[in-house]
Parts: C-alpha cells; structure tokens; sequence
C-alpha cells in the first residue's frame, strides 16, 4: 500500500507550530504563497499562545 503524503497546508501549519514551540520569530516563515503562509502563521500563533501557557518542546 502507497503512504500519502499529507496535504500541504497541513504541513506548513504543523512546521509553524513547531518554530513557534522553539521561540523563533514569526519573520522565519519560510512560505511565499499567501495560503500556505496564513496557515504557517496560524500554526505559528497557536504555539505562541501554547507557549505563554506554559508548553515547551521538551
């Protein structure tokens, strides 16, 4: 059986996340299509907010 790749958007909001949970700045976005952007930044915010809760990478 074949994987599927995830859906792009998918992704670049998981790889927000994920630089948002290590403190990097939202300027590190490294996306120039606006869809995949938006979805790199909400993904990016969520982590920002998880992390002023107290989350960590760790």
């Amino acid at each position: 059986m074949k994987r599927q790749k995830r859906d792009k958007l998918i992704r670049a909001h998981s790889k927000g996340y994920q630089a948002g949970i290590v403190g990097r700045s939202k300027e590190y976005c490294p996306f120039q299509a606006t869809s995949a952007r938006s979805h790199w930044l909400g993904g990016w915010r969520e982590a920002f907010s998880d992390r002023q809760l107290g989350f960590s990478s760790r």
